[in-house]
């Protein structure tokens, strides 16, 4: 899922709003399949209820130009998770089966990863098989760490420029100035929603915010992506946290969000670009 560019570059005020409405209106409607999108009633009431002024976005009890653009990227949202997200999200039997459709196809060569689980949940790390596969197809002999035990560095003159502050799920070609690096979050046989799961999506936000600040001291650019899968984890317990994926995404802290079935398709033609980035960089020197 890419961000959508009528709500990229939006000032940190914007985000700022649309994480405190978040809050205090909440993301979904509780017992339906459905997210909010909030009136400008709903607005008011709730920033008076937290002791904030919500004169920048509605003012007799109708939306100002900003209070206008957030209701617009809300409804956005809603729309985008309910078309695009919500019918590509895999269960543990669905990625099994694309895993082993793709397999016959591409022939890797790599050994599948296996996901931490034990006993009957111990299986192949589906979706990150998924990633491996589709990555090697499209780069051929070139390298790539499908699963850095380092942080990621970015170097210059010999030494470290920046160092990330944790590792990453695989890195192109390297974890050391990388083209590209990024993180995958399937939870295929989890039951409940915890902390750790949530906690990984903010260390992808971490991930961005460092590559940011990178970007903007240094001109130096590394893409950044989040690749997601499971059903019942982020559809049926974690509606909340696919918000937070999509807001993510249009703040610039990762390049794009793929979600289940999107990586047969995103998957290659990202390899293919990170190719032609590494081809333009030697040739440059």
């Amino acid at each position: 899922m890419l961000p959508n560019k009528d709500f990229t570059n939006q000032p940190k005020e914007f985000w700022a709003d649309v994480r405190t409405i978040g809050q205090a209106v909440g993301y979904t409607v509780r017992g339906e399949d459905r997210f909010k999108e909030p009136t400008p009633t709903e607005v008011v009431q709730a920033y008076d209820s937290i002791g904030l002024s919500s004169d920048h976005l509605v003012r007799g009890g109708k939306w100002v130009e900003a209070g206008e653009v957030i209701a617009a990227y809300m409804s956005y949202r809603a729309t985008a998770l309910l078309s695009q997200v919500k019918p590509v999200l895999m269960n543990a039997e669905e990625a099994a089966a694309l895993y082993e459709e793709r397999k016959a196809q591409l022939s890797p060569t790599r050994q599948p990863p296996f996901n931490k689980q034990t006993g009957e949940k111990k299986q192949i790390a589906y979706l990150t098989a998924l990633v491996n596969m589709h990555i090697e197809a499209e780069i051929g002999d070139l390298p790539c760490d499908y699963d850095p035990r380092e942080l990621t560095a970015i170097t210059r003159a010999g030494r470290p420029l920046r160092t990330l502050a944790r590792r990453v799920d695989g890195a192109f070609p390297s974890a050391v100035n990388p083209v590209a690096i990024w993180e995958i979050k399937e939870y295929y046989y989890t039951t409940t929603f915890g902390s750790r799961i949530a906690d990984g999506v903010y260390e992808t936000l971490l991930d961005g915010m460092e590559l940011e600040e990178l970007l903007e001291h240094t001109g130096m650019d590394v893409r950044h992506y989040l690749i997601a899968d499971a059903y019942l984890t982020w559809w049926d317990m974690g509606k909340s946290y696919l918000c937070r994926m999509v807001d993510m995404a249009h703040m610039g802290y990762v390049d794009e969000v793929i979600f289940g079935r999107e990586v047969v398709d995103r998957v290659p033609t990202l390899a293919r670009e990170w190719v032609e980035t590494l081809n333009q960089r030697s040739s440059n020197g």
